[in-house]
């Protein structure tokens, strides 16, 4: 179509929302939250191990019910899917929460993803194909990590003129995300040979939004406690970061690995559904996180205040 999503999806709106967040982020953000070890430990197994491992459990259970069988193995290539490359930093954002952690948790985790996420489909659903790990790799790191770079660079000349005038960065981002989102469902359910039964379909879509709810609690249980180390603006990275799963790298990832697949279209459906239930999902918290966040913020800071001596 006159979008030539292939070109402006593909390179330049992904590259366009990181340009985006290395515009916008204080380079001294970003060098501490390379040192958070423990934080992105915890993002990285939850996703590409907790994860897949959950789904995988449930879906056995799944399994004798009449739900399409090919709509249960799309759900299975949502565990298995790296974080997103744009939309938990996107939402991180709007909360106030740790947008450095979530830009470097997104970046590795995609990185991680190349490798890790051919050989999680392969274990969870013996699919097998000779993955270009190259190509990928290089096309992550020309959209992913240079755009950053670059904007980092940028920023240090306009930094002045950046804080002045304060531009929409949240707002820029969104729109992009919208338009990935508006392409790949275009590119999915065009295809004539899909065959979708009522049934399954709302199921699958009232599984999605249990799993996510679940999931994002459970984050949130995990990270708030005691002994966690994790500030408020940690544990909203977390929650996003770790419950989110990637759609421009999934889609790709999908067609290289299910390569001539007939029922490629139908595998496809939990992750195009999964996306933007994840972006609505989050918009519709984003208050109430944001709520939470401001509280605990000013609970903490009132309690780490020296007590007043007491005159006798």
């Amino acid at each position: 179509g006159p979008l030539k999503p292939e070109i402006t999806i593909t390179y330049i709106a992904v590259s366009a929302i990181f340009f985006n967040s290395g515009l916008s982020l204080k380079t001294e953000e970003l060098t501490s939250a390379l040192m958070h070890v423990k934080l992105h430990l915890f993002v990285q197994i939850f996703t590409l191990v907790f994860f897949p491992t959950a789904i995988w459990l449930f879906l056995q259970l799944l399994s004798i019910t009449p739900i399409n069988e090919w709509l249960l193995k799309g759900l299975q290539t949502v565990g298995c899917m790296p974080p997103p490359v744009s939309s938990a930093v996107i939402l991180t954002k709007a909360v106030g929460g740790n947008e450095a952690a979530a830009i470097f948790n997104s970046a590795f985790g995609s990185f991680l993803g190349i490798v890790i996420t051919p050989l999680l489909l392969l274990l969870f659903l013996g699919s097998s194909s000779s993955v270009p790990f190259t190509s990928i790799f290089s096309q992550l790191f020309m959209t992913v990590v240079v755009p950053l770079i670059i904007g980092q660079i940028v920023r240090r000349y306009i930094k002045d003129w950046l804080e002045r005038k304060k531009p929409p960065f949240g707002a820029i981002s969104s729109c992009v995300l919208l338009m990935i989102i508006y392409t790949t469902f275009c590119d999915t359910f065009a295809n004539p040979n899909i065959d979708l039964d009522k049934f399954s379909l709302i199921i699958i879509v009232f599984i999605i939004f249990s799993v996510q709810m679940s999931f994002m609690f459970l984050t949130f249980l995990f990270s708030t406690r005691n002994n966690s180390s994790f500030t408020p603006a940690d544990t909203v990275a977390i929650i996003f970061c770790s419950t989110h799963k990637s759609l421009t790298l999934g889609i790709p990832m999908l067609k290289i690995v299910f390569a001539g697949y007939e029922h490629l279209s139908l595998i496809s459906v939990p992750l195009l559904i999964y996306h933007p239930a994840q972006i609505l999902l989050g918009s519709l918290l984003v208050p109430t996180i944001k709520s939470w966040m401001v509280s605990r913020q000013k609970a903490l800071k009132l309690t780490r205040q020296p007590k007043a001596p007491v005159k006798v």
